[in-house]
């Protein structure tokens, strides 16, 4: 079994498959992606998008089985059974590493709609994968902090009208919106600074979750909450091409959008910006309570 190889070995052999199968798919992928920028109807974008999701679910597929192949990881997951791909979620999840997004697009892929996540806006300059993410129409955001955005309110509104776009077009055909609510990967530095008053978590930021639902809340038909534990320690990026991801833990619940939630002006709306987050923080509470748990179980 390949999975017997070398960790070192292991890692080499991941990362070149990793890489030859971006290098074969992305090409493929940015032909029609030219297609549709040439011919920027809607027509256009309703027969082409279904092909570019088709050409990233065979993207992922492929990840998903040379992961399969090299790794001998145990995969411990409830929740999953019953979603629909042909309908919208918005998706949010805790995130440590880069193995986050294999996670959740190897467990969740053709179940769900393509997962599209809010991207920093620097990260369209990254050499192929950045083409990539913008051929399958992610949001790039633009990250400010609440000090800058207190000096300069206009971009808020600027940042909200960028969102409102990326996320409209998302109306055509069921996506699944993605987002990290803690806005960035956990790490104890993190924690720390944050005075963050959840064990296994940063603070929550709702600005994406409330600027998706803002824009498309009528499509949601949910919320998938998704809590990711790694009992033997978060690896990190090598180490998880390594195979040294043992085991995955992954709870997956739908909730309910508060209807209250679902429209109004969360930069001007202090009101709802104030129930977002007591919202945000009752779902990081659950959340900081289940990881925990799920800790002490794996332990036993």
């Amino acid at each position: 079994m390949l999975n017997r190889l070398p960790a070192p070995l292991l890692g080499v052999l991941a990362f070149a498959l990793l890489l030859l199968n971006i290098l074969f798919w992305v090409p493929l992928l940015l032909v029609f992606a030219l297609v549709k920028l040439v011919l920027p109807f809607r027509r256009v974008r309703l027969a082409l998008d279904p092909v570019l999701i088709g050409i990233a679910e065979n993207w992922i597929a492929c990840n998903s089985a040379w992961m399969a192949g090299l790794q001998h990881t145990q995969w411990d997951v409830q929740g999953i059974d019953g979603l629909d791909p042909h309908h919208w979620y918005l998706v949010n999840a805790n995130h440590q590493c880069a193995a986050d997004i294999f996670v959740l697009q190897h467990l969740l892929n053709r179940r769900i709609p393509l997962l599209k996540f809010f991207i920093k806006q620097q990260l369209i300059w990254m050499p192929i994968m950045g083409l990539a993410w913008w051929a399958l129409d992610f949001p790039f955001m633009r990250r400010h902090s609440e000090a800058y955005l207190k000096k300069h309110p206009e971009m808020r509104a600027r940042d909200q009208e960028s969102t409102r776009k990326a996320c409209a077009k998302f109306a055509l055909i069921p996506t699944s919106v993605t987002n990290f609510m803690e806005g960035t990967r956990f790490t104890s530095a993190k924690h720390a600074r944050q005075q963050s008053p959840y064990r296994h978590l940063l603070k929550p930021k709702a600005g994406g979750v409330a600027l998706a639902l803002n824009a498309m809340g009528d499509k949601f038909q949910s919320i998938l909450d998704v809590t990711i534990v790694y009992p033997d320690g978060v690896p990190g990026f090598w180490a998880f091409l390594c195979g040294r991801m043992r085991r995955v833990i992954v709870r997956v619940r739908s909730l309910p959008i508060p209807h209250a939630l679902r429209s109004g002006d969360y930069g001007n709306d202090p009101a709802l910006r104030e129930a977002f987050s007591a919202w945000a923080q009752q779902i990081w509470q659950e959340k900081d309570a289940q990881i925990a748990e799920l800790l002490a179980q794996s332990r036993t």
